[in-house]
């Protein structure tokens, strides 16, 4: 299987991710199984209680893609294992998952589990290059290392509605379309790169436009946080948000 996954991304920054070895994703997997198990324990116990046990035989295949589905859907390709083992899903191009490829790949779970084509599921993990199995193939997902570069940041506050530094960043009169996407491309993405592309594209993405629109530098504040208050401000005063 190879260790690295490189993609190029719309700011023409190549970005590695180290994808998630066959061991780490066994581990997550039997930590969700055990999650699982005890969800589906207290749930069957409940349905006896209410004197439906009828509902307990279909409930448990249905209740374990679910458990898949929603936390990876919902929580940026994690779930509770995959927490533990710090790895998380993404589309094969470093975009977070999308909720319909979590529904996806985990449509096509019940293939990579059962015993007689489980071995071709780990089998298509070390036969093609993103160590992807048969539900990632179909979902064009890759399962990666989350680990964060020190410093931490955190993305641009999006649905926070105002940034404590909009009023130094000014009026943005001026400022494009395209100029926004990028920032906003910039901020989503930045917790996810290495420090050496975040020091390139600040350089390269952020200082030019900075420039352009006449945002200077704060002492003891990263560039990054001005960043991010420039997309709250244009998203917010032209309904991007």
């Amino acid at each position: 299987m190879a260790h690295q996954l490189a993609v190029l991304s719309p700011e023409k920054a190549l970005i590695t991710f180290r994808l998630a070895g066959l061991g780490t994703r066994m581990m997550a997997h039997a930590i969700d199984l055990l999650v699982w198990g005890v969800l589906v324990t207290v749930l069957s116990t409940l349905l006896a209680m209410a004197q439906v046990p009828f509902l307990i035989l279909p409930i448990i295949p249905l209740s374990l893609m679910l458990y898949f589905i929603l936390l990876e859907g919902l929580w940026n390709g994690f779930t509770v294992g995959k927490r533990a083992m710090q790895i998380r899903v993404c589309m094969d191009d470093g975009r977070p998952i999308t909720f319909m490829a979590a529904l996806a790949r985990n449509m096509i779970r019940p293939a990579d589990m059962l015993p007689g084509t489980y071995l071709l599921g780990i089998a298509a993990m070390f036969m093609n290059p993103k160590s992807q199995r048969l539900g990632d193939l179909f979902a064009r997902t890759v399962v990666v290392h989350a680990k964060r570069a020190t410093p931490r940041f955190t993305p641009a506050p999006h649905a926070l509605g105002y940034h404590p530094l909009e009023q130094h960043v000014g009026d943005l009169k001026g400022m494009t379309l395209e100029e926004y996407q990028a920032l906003r491309r910039l901020c989503d993405r930045f917790p996810e790169l290495p420090a050496s592309v975040q020091n390139r594209l600040i350089r390269d993405v952020w200082r030019p436009i900075a420039i352009r629109r006449r945002i200077k530098s704060l002492p003891n504040i990263h560039d990054i946080y001005v960043a991010e208050a420039v997309v709250m401000k244009y998203g917010r005063d032209h309904g991007l948000l």
